[in-house]
């Protein structure tokens, strides 16, 4: 089961880390302003807190893969299970509807479950 919560931790978070990377690329590339209130950043400085955030994602994740630092990996999860709670519940964000607001739940279940599969992850012996 551990092993499992590993994977999908990684799994989670490197989707996470490649969907924001293409998100901010493309508003690089656009010259588009994004607009997500979820996060505390706004117009270009948002851009480029996604595009950092999303190589350090991904690298923390090839970090905890290979079993190098995964103390970062685990920070790395709760600041995302952090800022997907604070984004979703208690910014000026508002929902839509029911169904937005359930996926709200399923975002915050899916980075509470990454979260503790990247505990299981700090617990694990360095491969050299």
């Amino acid at each position: 089961m551990k092993a499992l919560l590993r994977l999908y931790s990684y799994f989670f978070h490197g989707l996470l880390a490649l969907f924001l990377l293409a998100i901010s690329l493309l508003a690089l590339s656009s010259g588009q302003a994004l607009h997500l209130d979820l996060l505390p950043w706004h117009g270009a400085s948002l851009t480029y807190w996604l595009l950092g955030g999303s190589v350090v994602g991904l690298v923390v994740v090839f970090l905890a893969i290979r079993r190098i630092w995964a103390g970062l990996f685990l920070v790395w999860s709760l600041v995302v299970l952090v800022l997907i709670v604070r984004g979703f519940f208690f910014s000026s964000y508002h929902f839509a509807g029911p169904r937005q607001f359930h996926y709200a739940l399923y975002w915050t279940a899916a980075s509470v479950i990454a979260a503790c599969g990247a505990w299981f992850s700090w617990n694990r012996t360095p491969v050299y």
